[in-house]
């Protein structure tokens, strides 16, 4: 499944095998063998391609047929590394406790909302 399935995200994109293997740094050989289903990629490479294309590793081994990757703020480069540090805080929360922290955050951003707008008024 991974080689059809890396043909076809290759061709949706008008790319061809050289330009995918020299944007992901790997001999155009070897991505060949991966779309041929005669060479599997290790699990960094995997990765990197996945990452590439913008879809789950599940979606290009077959395991599902949603291709959207997972969203994960440790990668998104807008959130601050302070923020991430919270976010994996609040993983380790209960979901009760999960809740009540973000509509503690629902009502602070509200605050702060309403004070910008009667700042920017004054």
């Amino acid at each position: 499944m991974l080689g059809k399935r890396l043909a076809e995200l290759r061709k949706a994109r008008k790319q061809t095998q050289a330009s995918i293997s020299k944007l992901l740094g790997i001999h155009r050989g070897t991505y060949a063998n991966y779309e041929a289903q005669k060479r599997e990629p290790d699990n960094e490479t995997l990765q990197k391609l996945a990452d590439f294309f913008g879809v789950s590793i599940d979606y290009l081994l077959g395991r599902t047929d949603d291709p959207k990757a997972p969203y994960d703020y440790r990668k998104d480069p807008e959130i601050s590394d302070e923020a991430k540090k919270i976010l994996d805080k609040v993983a380790t929360l209960t979901p009760e406790q999960q809740r009540l922290f973000f509509e503690q955050m629902k009502v602070t951003i509200a605050g702060y909302e309403a004070q910008n707008r009667s700042s920017n008024n004054g």
